[in-house]
């Protein structure tokens, strides 16, 4: 049986927090939640992580810079953004950045689960 993806979210909102790990705990991932891209960068997940989903407004350093940061130092690690303030400009930068998927909440768990799922099979165009 093959291990569990490990999936990282990081959302400065702890409900949103919440709600993610446990639907996606519910469906056999592996998940670590954190508050900034800072403390995502800081954790030993960083190397482990099959798929981060971020909000793309957080306080210190965005989602998108997060990425940004990340393939700058050679991580190719799918990412899924949400955010509760689309903006085409931003889901642009965030897709032309290497974003897997960008939903604006609230987005149905079938959405999400397609995404992941799109993520975690490998490089893809999904724009969702």
């Amino acid at each position: 049986m093959p291990a569990p993806s490990i999936i990282s979210v990081i959302d400065d909102d702890a409900s949103v927090r919440l709600a993610t790990n446990n639907l996606l705990t519910s469906r056999g991932y592996t998940v670590y939640t954190f508050g900034s891209a800072h403390e995502f960068l800081q954790s030993a997940e960083l190397e482990t992580t099959s798929c981060v989903i971020a909000d793309v407004q957080m306080s210190t350093m965005s989602g998108v810079e997060l990425l940004t940061h990340m393939r700058r130092h050679g991580r190719i690690t799918p990412f899924i953004f949400m955010t509760a303030f689309p903006d085409e400009s931003v889901r642009d930068r965030a897709l032309k950045a290497g974003a897997t998927c960008f939903l604006a909440k609230p987005f149905s768990t079938p959405t999400l689960l397609q995404c992941l799922e799109t993520a975690l099979s490998g490089p893809s165009d999904a724009t969702m």
